[in-house]
């Protein structure tokens, strides 16, 4: 449904499913595991589905009431995902993806260990390629600055040891 509202969020949905999924193979997890952490990458913006198209799109910053309508979308996708029979945590990670490590994130403020480790890695990949991505009003921003942002987060607002494989596995332009 999103590929066909909103092409460059499928997109990048497709890209964070790359990026969680090589990020959980360089810290260890089988291949069932990955499946799993993939799938709910590759769904984690599903919730936008509630959001006016035209503030997806819109070529400025977003207002604050703006932002607050785009931050239910984790709420959302947790609704329509909770009661899907899936073998692994789906409906938890999307609704934990914005959380921040150090509890600043929204919507519940959870922290560390608090946080699924499938939601800290989507939480990394999100971000990194966003960053390196164009977004309708912003250019892409290059590899050094958004190396350099995912490492000044690192502790607050990602895992640190997620956001280092990220790193050090020469993840950061994988599908981009």
């Amino acid at each position: 449904a999103m590929a066909h509202r909103d092409p460059a969020t499928a997109g990048h949905e497709h890209r964070v499913s790359d990026l969680s999924v090589a990020i959980g193979r360089a810290l260890g997890f089988d291949d069932e595991r990955l499946e799993g952490l993939g799938l709910a990458a590759m769904v984690h913006d599903m919730g936008q589905i509630q959001v006016p198209a035209e503030i997806l799109t819109r070529p400025r910053r977003l207002g604050q009431e703006e932002f607050e309508l785009v931050k239910q979308h984790v709420a959302t996708g947790r609704e329509i995902l909770k009661d899907i029979d899936f073998p692994w945590p789906i409906a938890d990670v999307v609704w934990q993806h914005h959380e921040n490590y150090d509890g600043s994130g929204y919507p519940r403020g959870l922290a560390g260990q608090q946080l699924l480790l499938e939601a800290r890695i989507i939480r990394v990949a999100d971000s990194g390629e966003a960053m390196l991505s164009h977004r309708p009003f912003r250019r892409a921003h290059t590899l050094e600055y958004a190396m350099a942002e995912l490492e000044a987060g690192a502790g607050t607002q990602y895992d640190p040891e997620v956001a280092a494989t990220y790193a050090a596995a020469g993840l950061t332009t994988l599908s981009l």
